[in-house]
């Protein structure tokens, strides 16, 4: 059991907010613990809007990690790098990351699991053991997998400080004119659709740089960059300046030459410190035979 002391420059902060600065634990997890009534204020139970008064008396009850009802299954996943704290995978297109509503098996996660074993961080939940960041199902490329909780916390942290260097191969449609460029347009949920994300002025911040690799007669291909990691954050910006990427059914009319299913979208490389060492690290994924198809097609005029 933890207990914290409200001081009097926090006053007015909210709980969810205040806690994530203030411990070892992600906003996201202290949401959950407050809805499974694992912190208390004064000894009550309290909502995740609530604003922190002075000299109030947070306690956090220490969690147990849940015995998953996950399934380890032998699906085969190409490891990149792994040690005893990290393991660093080339997800496929196709592969959701972690089980929920209609994907209950056959994620990374349960392929990991069969890696692993028992070796997974609980940090992250039932049905997200290990899981410090995710690429859309139809994304490929590098994703990171924390093995214990002090790695989870750490590599968490680097991102939630921006200094994981995420680098992404888009194919867009249309012909890109400058060299390269920045999108800085906040995006939240639409308003239209709410199954989708969008540009809209009372989201989140969002900022994602380009650069053009090669151009096409029709299509070109880029080298982009995130800042931020907002949901369908590429995908909603590239085709909000007109360039969607090829494939994406979502953020595009979906039609295609090549018939693909799913976005010619692929997390080319991760750069972050070593959650444990500190070691600078670069583990990088090489492009599905699908997309790298694409590519050879179109440096031959099609």
């Amino acid at each position: 059991m933890k207990i914290i002391k409200v001081n009097d420059e926090n006053i007015g902060k909210r709980i969810d907010a205040y806690l994530a600065e203030n411990t070892e634990h992600s906003r996201a997890n202290i949401q959950r613990l407050i809805e499974n009534e694992k912190i208390l204020v004064n000894g009550k139970k309290t909502k995740v809007s609530y604003k922190v008064q002075p000299n109030d008396e947070i306690s956090i009850e220490d969690e147990e990690p849940k015995e998953i009802g996950l399934k380890a299954q032998d699906i085969p996943i190409d490891v990149l790098y792994e040690d005893c704290d990290i393991i660093v995978v080339n997800k496929p297109k196709g592969m959701v990351v972690h089980p929920a509503n209609g994907n209950p098996d056959g994620t990374l996660v349960n392929a990991v699991m069969a890696i692993c074993k028992d070796s997974l961080s609980g940090i992250g939940g039932e049905i997200r053991p290990g899981i410090v960041h995710r690429l859309d199902k139809d994304t490929s490329g590098v994703i990171i997998v924390a093995k214990n909780d002090k790695s989870h916390i750490a590599l968490s942290e680097q991102i939630k400080n921006h200094e994981v260097e995420k680098t992404y191969i888009a194919l867009v449609k249309g012909f890109v004119k400058e060299n390269e460029a920045t999108i800085n347009m906040p995006i939240g949920r639409s308003t239209k659709d709410r199954k989708k994300m969008a540009v809209n002025k009372n989201g989140k911040n969002a900022i994602t740089h380009f650069k053009v690799i090669e151009r096409f007669k029709n299509y070109t291909l880029l080298e982009v960059k995130i800042e931020t990691g907002r949901t369908h954050q590429i995908r909603v910006h590239l085709s909000e300046i007109g360039y969607p990427i090829v494939g994406d059914t979502t953020y595009s009319n979906g039609k295609n030459e090549w018939g693909i299913e799913g976005q010619c979208l692929h997390a080319k490389s991760l750069k972050f410190n070593h959650p444990i060492t500190g070691e600078e690290m670069f583990i990088e994924a090489p492009l599905p035979e699908y997309f790298q198809k694409v590519i050879e097609e179109l440096k031959n005029g099609r």
